[in-house]
């Protein structure tokens, strides 16, 4: 309640600010001339001053504090011809709308000015924004371009496999990393075949990924941050797209509902899309060599509908209204069968009153997540989620300076069931409030950017209330070279099921932190928090060698001081059903960019060090890749530069494993002390794991994939994209894990080559 008066009252005071100074707001809106698509980090320069800026994701900028009189604004964006207008600033706000329009791609160097300029003037630790335009040049599977694909190219971040596989970064678990749809929290936005996500590329307009640092905007989470934006439907024109591949298929169609038009401010468009695997079959007969022994081949089906209407009020306020469902199976008669389905939508909205430099963003949604497994115990689990998000962001801008403040209320319900291998059940049913409220503000000097923060979370069902002080902040030593740093504390109110001891973990269960006690071994004793929390601590230096090479390097420390799992050991009723582990991960990462119009050359390294304690042993987690490297090509050839090729290749140090030491008859005593053990047939093989936790390596990974796509053009709006590729190249046999029962090895994809199509219009 502190925060929010206190944002009140700034607020007020600035917008009181606004209105009395003589000098002008200039703010306004970029769009694609041909699309009415907005044009994000456009540079935007009133030539000759030091009035300078760049567009945000819905192509809105604002200049504060410019003394009245005549100006040149200037526009630049690669791929868009210049823009460059007269304008007279008297007083008040002044608003434009402006159309780019698309100019051919040359050889000449890529114009970075906005790029640069949003290094120099924003603190971006530990943060990479992916453009579509960077993630349909990837080498991908089937030829289709997908977010998780190039999530594991991402310095920090480890993908456990192709199959089954989630992402860690830096050190959390996937249940630490809150991924986010236009604002709604996704849980598990990826597919049981881990080369594909619920999110549609061609619908993707940026994706902000934050691997830690993060400052008090963000919470939820004590890992990460994924933001994922999708764009507005085409304003002008009816379009779409339809492609096929072995994996799956695809369809969008998008247009406008009333046209964007230069004389009216109000328009509205929509979006659909819809994709379907195919894979399950198409693999029996294209690639019958994966799962021969067996005749299962990839037993993957899924299937992802999305829709969006935007509708632009004039004056850069907006209305977007979205849903979504997103369903998966996964059914290998030899291993488990394993459903999920996740259904939800909302509603996001931007008003820019006319008056002062306030921006008020807000989101309404809802989501539904639910999720059965069936393995071949015939022990069942169940998970269901349903959360409601709503929040509403403050933003008030000036030259130098930047506050904002919001508040958020989250409620969830969750109903979980499970059965361990000793028959114990754990069961729960809750319903939670978590409300929180954070306030922000960055000032930035000639050389030096500072942004402290605070987030203060309540979380009503546990009385819990958590103050997070977050800090970040650059200097820029010169034009060319920055040192940056974050850090702060972090909580969340939700766990997950997983277990570091499964062979694969495809059942993804989630439960609100509990409200019985939790037993921690390190205190030998029951916790009076039961919160999970983290502390951060981030150091990186960015330099630009060459006016388009550029290198960032970044130290990371994560204290992981209370974590919540499930209790897999649990034998007896009156054992605890959750315990507490602390962990830490530290490491380093590496990234040097060098891009022109037609070429990009990506080279990642990240050196990385996970481990738990609980309370029994400090062990090395089963993500903890302590090596990684990832280079990445593309380069665009070719009359029209129609030929695109791309090339990526990933190496990464082996995964942390349990040695078995034998196996045993593992007999359920059903009748107690009168169960005839010297008759009773045994109902289970029972594993003897070695008391060293994780004691072991699997070999190192490494896998070249290639990419050739070829666009025919057939008018300014229709064209064709033919795409093979090759994944696994060179067929190496990546172990994805070992069947300990059948005493079999099983790998990840082999060599896969495909050839895919998509039609624009």
């Amino acid at each position: 309640m502190i925060i929010y008066r206190t944002g009140i009252f700034l607020l007020l005071l600035f917008s009181f600010i606004d209105l009395n100074s003589q000098n002008v707001i200039l703010r306004g809106n970029i769009y694609d001339k041909e699309s009415g698509e907005a044009i994000i980090y456009s540079s935007v320069v009133l030539e000759n001053t030091k009035f300078q800026t760049s567009t945000d994701l819905d192509g809105f900028f604002t200049i504060s504090n410019i003394p009245p009189g005549d100006y040149s604004l200037q526009i630049k964006y690669l791929g868009y011809k210049p823009y460059k207008e007269s304008i007279k600033l008297k007083s008040g706000i002044v608003y434009k709308k402006i159309f780019l329009e698309p100019e051919g791609i040359t050889l000449k160097a890529i114009d970075i000015t906005a790029h640069k300029e949003r290094r120099k003037s924003e603190t971006q630790i530990s943060k990479l924004q992916i453009s579509q335009k960077q993630l349909q040049s990837l080498p991908s599977i089937g030829g289709e371009a997908d977010i998780i694909q190039y999530l594991q190219m991402v310095p920090g971040i480890i993908s456990t496999g192709d199959q089954g596989g989630q992402l860690y970064i830096r050190g959390g678990s996937p249940v630490q990393n809150k991924i986010t749809l236009d604002g709604l929290t996704i849980i598990n936005p990826f597919h049981s075949i881990g080369a594909f996500s619920v999110f549609e590329s061609e619908a993707i307009q940026n994706v902000d990924v934050l691997t830690g640092g993060f400052n008090a905007e963000n919470g939820g989470r004590i890992s990460a941050i994924v933001n994922i934006k999708t764009k507005d439907g085409n304003k002008k024109h009816f379009g779409g797209n339809i492609g096929i591949n072995p994996f799956l298929v695809k369809a969008s169609i998008e247009g406008p509902i009333i046209p964007l038009k230069n004389n009216s401010d109000f328009n509205a468009s929509y979006l659909l899309s819809a994709k379907k695997s195919i894979i399950d079959n198409t693999s029996k007969y294209l690639y019958p060599y994966i799962g021969k022994e067996d005749s299962i081949g990839l037993p993957y089906l899924f299937q992802d509908l999305y829709g969006k209407i935007s509708i632009n009020l004039g004056g850069g306020s907006k209305v977007n209204l979205f849903g979504f469902n997103f369903t998966d199976t996964y059914d290998n008669p030899k291993i488990t069968k394993l459903g999920w389905e996740n259904t939800g939508g909302g509603m996001n909205f931007r008003i820019i009153p006319g008056s002062s430099s306030l921006i008020i963003d807000a989101l309404f949604g809802y989501s539904n997540y639910s999720t059965e497994i069936i393995g071949l115990d015939a022990r069942k689990r169940y998970s269901q989620l349903k959360d409601f998000t709503g929040k509403f962001n403050f933003s008030y801008f000036a030259n130098d300076f930047k506050v904002e403040y919001g508040v958020e209320i989250n409620t969830v319900h969750t109903d979980f069931s499970f059965d361990n291998i000793f028959k114990q059940s754990i069961r729960e049913f809750q319903n939670t409030t978590n409300l929180s409220g954070f306030l922000k503000f960055r000032k930035k000097w000639t050389d030096f950017i500072l942004e402290p923060g605070v987030r203060v979370n309540y979380y009503a069902s546990l009385g819990d209330v958590s103050f997070e002080p977050r800090l970040s902040f650059k200097y820029n030593i010169n034009d060319n070279v920055r040192i940056k740093g974050s850090g702060g504390k972090y909580t969340q109110n939700i766990i997950s099921t997983t277990n570091d001891l499964d062979v694969v973990n495809y059942f993804i269960g989630f439960v609100s932190s509990p409200e019985e006690n939790v037993y921690s071994f390190l205190e030998n004793g029951y916790t009076k928090d039961k919160l999970q929390s983290a502390y951060h601590g981030v150091m990186g230096l960015e330099y630009d060698l060459l006016q388009n090479l550029e290198f960032n390097i970044e130290g990371y420390y994560k204290y992981f001081d209370q974590l919540v799992v499930i209790n897999r050991d649990k034998r007896k009723v009156m054992d605890p059903n959750y315990v507490v582990e602390t962990g830490k991960a530290y490491g380093m990462d590496f990234t040097a960019k060098y891009e022109l119009k037609n070429l990009y050359l990506w080279l990642t390294y990240s050196l990385g060090f996970v481990d738990r304690n609980d309370g029994k042993q400090i062990y090395p987690t089963v993500f903890d890749r302590r090596h990684n490297i990832n280079i990445f090509t593309n380069y665009n050839f070719g009359k029209d530069y129609s030929w695109q090729v791309g090339i990526r290749w990933n190496m990464g140090s082996g995964f942390p494993f349990t040695k078995t030491q034998g196996f045993y008859n593992q007999i359920f005593f059903n009748d107690g002390l009168e169960t005839d053990y010297t008759t009773t047939n045994a109902e289970d093989l029972g594993i003897i794991y070695s008391d060293i936790r994780n004691g072991g390596r699997l070999p190192y990974y490494h896998r070249l994939d290639l990419s050739l796509q070829k666009t025919i053009n057939f008018s300014k709006r229709v064209k064709a994209e033919i795409n093979a590729s090759i994944i696994n190249v060179y067929n190496r046999a990546n172990i994805f894990y070992f069947d300990r029962i059948r005493y079999t090895r099983v790998n990840q994809l082999p060599v896969l080559p495909s050839l895919g199509m998509k039609f624009k219009f």
